[in-house]
């Protein structure tokens, strides 16, 4: 019976340490139209939120491993922010920005199961050449 409590706390002391330990990372919309952190590298169950610290901006996912999942793009000009429960690659982009090559990539669980279908997004000449930058980028870390 004592090593069945044990068991039991100890369990709860990681679902719980686990839980307090999601982090909230915070990405704001430059005045380069950019985002100010381009790849981010978080875990299962982390957040992101996005700041309007330059007007005319907002978040588009393009591409995830449940898209169904990802809430509609954000409002201009306002703060947004996602909870990752699904371990993939995530591309996002600003609606009127995109074709300009203002993305960003999730990077959810150091997963890339989902790359396949990142590549093969349509997008302008500019915003492709910026999406392979950020592959290669999130790739070499």
């Amino acid at each position: 019976m004592r090593i069945l409590i044990t068991l039991f706390i100890f369990i709860n002391l990681v679902v719980v340490s686990k839980i307090t330990a999601a982090e909230t990372i915070k990405i704001e919309f430059t005045e380069d139209d950019s985002y100010s952190i381009e790849v981010a590298f978080i875990d299962v169950g982390d957040t992101i939120e996005w700041f309007p610290k330059n007007e005319g901006h907002n978040v588009e996912f393009l591409v995830g491993p449940n898209m169904n999942a990802l809430p509609h793009n954000s409002k201009m000009n306002e703060s947004h922010s996602v909870l990752f429960k699904t371990p993939g690659i995530y591309l996002y982009g600003c609606t009127p920005h995109l074709n300009m090559g203002m993305l960003g990539l999730i990077i959810v669980g150091k997963d890339f199961h989902n790359l396949e279908k990142v590549n093969k997004v349509e997008l302008s000449f500019v915003a492709n050449s910026v999406l392979g930058r950020l592959i290669k980028t999130a790739q070499s870390n």
